[in-house]
């Protein structure tokens, strides 16, 4: 039995239990979570080395998994752009039973191998894509059906699973075994598997973005200021990456479209947006590499 399916043992009488100690346990376990992610750091430093040249070269994300985890890769997928300004369309989730299966479970669609398969290459998946294969059990018939279809396509491929010798981790090019155990209530992978899954997502993407420039120290300076809220960050942002007051820096950000990258570049060096984005492209983006320009 795998052990995400298997009962555990100490939590026999978990409906019994009064419920602050109820609630206690499946707060600890969570626990589990984050040691089964740092156990699988160098496979996941591992997978950003491997797909950033594709990244550089232009090519996707490409997110697939069925229930939890698929909604976990849609969910890391939409994040980017916002955050990173990564476009949309460099950030794909094919999730097994369509868009619908968001909101609500599409029964039998997991099971679909050749599903998987041909969501792959309606993708036009190709070598320069990074294909993220996603299953708590490691074995899921959409998931795999994906995997081997992306394989052959040439795209790089990282399997993410639950338990140890799992075939979307084994059959992946580079494999994460987020070895979490049995789960407080057993079988339902939504607690702590899924936890180290969305931790284990935002750290491979977050590494992946810092590597491709659009982190300056530890400021999101490539966000899309698509609200009030992130307007109001992108000026704070600007201030303390230049020093400028929060008039001069929305003064320079309005000259250009609210990038931070820019209005750091303009404002640090005094030159025109015009200048400062010119030489943000010819260092690849880099504000530091830019700055040092």
């Amino acid at each position: 039995m795998l052990n995400t399916e298997t009962p555990a043992p100490q939590h026999a009488s978990l409906d019994q239990y009064p419920t602050a100690e109820l609630v206690n346990v499946l707060v600890d376990d969570q626990y589990k979570a984050v040691d089964a992610v740092r156990a699988a750091a160098p496979r996941i430093a591992a997978a950003v080395t491997a797909a950033l040249p594709r990244m550089e070269r232009g090519g996707r994300l490409v997110y697939v998994g069925a229930g939890t985890s698929g909604r976990l890769g849609v969910l890391d997928s939409v994040e980017l752009y916002p955050t990173f300004s990564w476009p949309h369309d460099r950030a794909v989730a094919l999730l097994a039973g369509g868009t619908d299966a968001m909101f609500v479970a599409v029964e039998g669609a997991e099971d679909d191998v050749d599903q998987g398969a041909a969501d792959i290459r309606n993708a036009n998946v190709g070598p320069d894509d990074v294909v993220l294969a996603l299953a708590a059990s490691g074995a899921t018939p959409y998931v795999l059906g994906a995997l081997r279809a992306a394989r052959a396509a040439g795209a790089l491929t990282i399997g993410f699973a639950n338990n140890p010798e799992a075939p979307v981790a084994g059959e992946a090019e580079i494999g994460v075994t987020l070895d979490t155990g049995p789960e407080a209530i057993s079988g339902s992978t939504r607690l702590k598997a899924g936890t180290s899954q969305k931790i284990a997502l935002n750290t491979f993407s977050s590494a992946l973005m810092v590597r491709l420039n659009k982190v300056y120290g530890n400021l999101m300076v490539d966000l899309k200021a698509t609200n009030a809220k992130l307007v109001r960050r992108a000026i704070r942002l600007t201030s303390f990456a230049t020093g400028a007051d929060e008039e001069a820096a929305r003064a320079v950000l309005a000259q250009c479209d609210f990038h931070v990258k820019v209005a750091i570049v303009a404002l640090s060096k005094n030159i025109p947006v015009e200048q400062a984005r010119a030489l943000l492209e010819s260092a690849r983006g880099s504000v530091r590499a830019a700055l040092a320009g």
